[in-house]
Parts: C-alpha cells; structure tokens; sequence
C-alpha cells in the first residue's frame, strides 16, 4: 500500500500535564534550513507547507553542554537515516520497485 505524501501534527491537551505536540513528515515537500541567531545560537528549521518544526539551544540561549549532545544526537540519527535510505533504495533498485515520490 503506498500513501500520498502528507504532514500529520497534532496536539494532545490531557489535564494539568504539559502539551504534547507530536509532527510526522512524510513527504518529498520537506525543507530544511540552519539558521544561525544573532551569532549566539543555532536554529534547525524543517518545514512543509502544513507544518515547522524550530530545534534551538535550551532556552532560546547561549549553547550548553546538553546543547551539544542533543546535537551529536541529531546528527547521529540523521547519519543512520542517510545510510537506511540509501540501503533500501539501492535495494529497491535492484528489485526493479524505486520510485520517484517527487512526482506525486
């Protein structure tokens, strides 16, 4: 089964417990763009024509030692994201099954 590209976001409101906002992107539409704030902290902006996604420094401030691990994550997790894609790609190739979502 193979779905039409889509962006799903919603937000969840139980009781006295904190919002929880929860964005999965599913499409080719998607952008992704470092910004860098007045020289003091970085900003990874991804975004579709439904949704943004802002990943900033803890507390809009100076960069910290979590900053930098939450950063190694990031990087790590988009690394192994690469390396699966281009695994089930090539694999999809040689099967004869890619496709080229763009299009949709």
């Amino acid at each position: 089964m193979t779905l039409d590209p889509y962006t799903y976001v919603t937000l969840s409101v139980h009781g006295d417990e904190k919002p929880q906002m929860h964005v999965s992107f599913h499409t080719p539409e998607i952008s992704v763009n470092l910004l860098t704030v007045e020289d003091v902290r970085p900003v990874l902006h991804l975004s579709t024509r439904e949704a943004d996604v802002m990943i900033s420094t803890t507390g809009a401030g100076p960069v910290t030692d979590h900053d930098v691990t939450l950063a190694r994550e990031i990087f790590n997790a988009a690394a192994q994201y690469l390396a699966d894609c281009e695994r089930l790609y090539s694999g999809q190739s040689a099967t004869g099954k890619a496709t080229d979502q763009t299009a949709a």
